[in-house]
C-alpha cells in the first residue's frame, strides 16, 4: 500500500458538564412560620460515568483512566472522556469538536503522527441570494447549497462515520485515506511481527493472540492460559492443561461424561476376570469377585445369597438363616443418611421383632433405626473413605409369647466404599 496511509481519528463531541436537577423543597406552614427543606445534596443522582461534587454541587466526569486498573489492555492507551474512556492504539489521534466549533486535538491524544493537518473550519449554515440553509450535524453546506460532510475536504477517500451518538456527545470513526501524510507501511502484510494475528493500524500493528492464549509483555508474543489456575472446580477429578486449552482427565475406573464430569465403569457389563464359580459385582471405581455360593457348612444354599443349617442340633447357637448382600457407596458421602433397610419376609400375628447390629460396627459408623415391627433402616453416621470394605451383620430375632416362638435370621451386608467421593 505505497502512497495510501489509512489512520484511525476519533472525533468526540464533548457536551457542557452534566446539569443537575433543581432543588426539591417541601414547604410546611406552622404557626404562621414557613419551613424549607433543600433535599437535593442528598438524592442527587448521577448518570453512569459521573459522580456527585459536593461542594460545587453538580455532576462531575469520573476519570476511568486514572480509577480503573488497568483500563485498556493489549498495549492499548486509555483516552477519558465525558461519561466513559475509549482504547486507542499508542499512536491514535483524537480531534475534538465543542459544538460547531473548529475541532482541536485533545490533550489527551499525545502522539500525534506529524504532518497531520488541523480540521478546517466549516460553518453548518450557508447564505445565499435566495436562502439559507441548516445542515445536521456532521454535514456542512458546500458552494451549491446542498449539506455535505464537513470532513470531505480533509479526508480524501472516505468520511468519517458516526458510530454512536448521545445527548451529549458524538463519536466518528475514519479510516480514510489522506494522502499528505506520506506512504503508509503495513507491517503485517511485510514482516507479519505478531506470533498469531496481526492487524495493521495508521503507522504501526497491533497483535491478537488466538482462544485459549494471551498477549506476551513483548506485545508480539502469545503465551498460553493456564485454565487449570483458575478454579478447582475446572473438572471433578484432574484439570490437564493444553495449549491453546485444557482436558478433564478421569482416574482408573471411569470415563469422562460431558466435559468435566466422571461416570463410573460397570467393569461387570465390560468386562472382568471374575471365575465361572464367582460373581462380578461392580463398585464406584472398581469390581470385586465374590463367589455365588459363599454357604459354609454347616450351611447349605437354599437361593440366591441366601444359607440355611439343616441341622437345629449342629447349629445351636447359631442363626439358623444367613443372607448375604452387598452394596457399594461413595468415599466420603456425607452423613447422616439412610444407606439400607432390613426387612421381615414373613408377617405372623402377635410376632414381635427386634432388629440389632451384631457385629462390624466396633467404630460407631452406623445406627439401626427401627421403622416399623417389620422393617429397620441402617443409618450411617460417620463419613467413610475408601476404597474399603465393611462387613456389617444385621440381626432379626422374632418371638411370640403367647406362641413361646422364637426365631432369628442374620443378614450379612458387604459394603464397599469407592476410592472417591463420586
Amino acid at each position: 500500500m505505497l502512497g495510501i496511509c489509512f489512520f484511525l481519528s476519533v472525533v468526540i463531541h464533548f457536551a457542557v458538564s452534566q446539569k443537575t436537577e433543581e432543588p426539591i423543597t417541601f414547604t410546611a406552614s406552622i404557626a404562621q412560620l414557613t419551613y424549607s427543606v433543600s433535599l437535593y445534596a442528598f438524592f442527587q443522582q448521577c448518570t453512569e460515568g459521573y459522580e456527585f461534587d459536593v461542594e460545587k454541587e453538580i455532576c462531575k466526569d469520573i476519570d476511568e483512566c486514572e480509577t480503573v486498573h488497568e483500563a485498556c489492555k493489549g498495549g492499548m492507551k486509555c483516552v477519558n472522556h465525558f461519561g466513559g474512556y475509549l482504547c486507542l492504539p499508542q499512536n491514535a489521534w483524537i480531534i475534538v469538536s465543542n459544538g460547531e466549533d473548529q475541532p482541536t486535538t485533545a490533550t489527551t491524544a499525545r502522539a500525534v503522527p506529524p504532518g497531520v493537518p488541523e480540521v478546517p473550519r466549516a460553518s453548518p449554515v450557508f447564505q445565499s441570494a435566495s436562502h439559507t440553509i441548516q445542515c445536521a450535524v456532521g454535514f456542512m453546506p458546500d458552494s451549491q447549497n446542498y449539506c455535505r460532510e464537513r470532513w470531505a475536504s480533509f479526508f480524501a477517500c472516505e468520511v468519517p462515520r458516526l458510530i454512536f451518538s448521545t445527548a451529549h456527545q458524538q463519536v466518528w470513526l475514519s479510516t480514510a485515506l489522506n494522502p499528505r501524510m506520506g506512504p503508509h507501511v503495513n507491517e503485517c502484510a511485510t514482516s507479519n511481527p505478531c506470533q498469531h494475528q496481526c492487524y495493521n493500524l495508521i503507522g504501526s500493528y497491533i497483535c491478537q493472540c488466538e482462544v485459549g492464549y494471551e498477549l506476551a509483555s513483548d506485545s508480539v508474543s502469545c503465551q498460553d492460559i493456564d485454565e487449570c489456575e483458575f478454579s478447582n472446580y475446572m473438572c471433578q477429578f484432574q484439570c490437564v492443561n493444553q495449549p491453546g486449552g485444557y482436558q478433564c482427565a478421569c482416574p482408573e475406573g471411569y470415563q469422562l461424561h460431558g466435559t468435566r464430569l466422571c461416570q463410573d465403569i460397570d467393569e461387570c457389563e465390560t468386562g472382568h476376570n471374575c471365575r465361572d464359580e464367582d460373581m462380578c459385582w461392580n463398585y464406584y471405581g472398581g469390581f470385586r469377585c465374590y463367589p455365588r455360593n459363599p454357604c459354609r457348612e454347616p450351611y447349605v444354599k437354599t437361593g440366591e445369597g441366601r444359607c440355611r443349617c439343616q441341622s437345629p442340633t449342629v447349629c445351636r447357637g447359631l442363626p439358623p438363616v444367613i443372607v448375604y448382600k452387598y452394596m457399594s457407596i461413595f468415599s466420603d458421602r456425607s452423613v447422616p443418611a439412610d444407606i439400607f433397610q432390613i426387612q421381615a419376609t414373613s408377617v405372623y400375628p402377635n410376632m414381635v421383632n427386634t432388629f440389632t447390629i451384631k457385629s462390624g460396627n466396633e467404630g460407631g459408623e452406623f445406627y439401626l433405626r427401627r421403622s416399623s415391627n417389620v422393617s429397620a433402616m441402617l443409618v450411617m453416621t460417620k463419613p467413610l473413605t475408601g476404597p474399603k470394605e465393611h462387613v456389617v451383620d444385621l440381626e432379626m430375632v422374632t418371638q411370640s409369647n403367647v406362641l413361646s416362638y422364637r426365631s432369628s435370621s442374620l443378614l450379612r451386608l458387604t459394603i464397599i466404599v469407592g476410592p472417591y467421593p463420586f
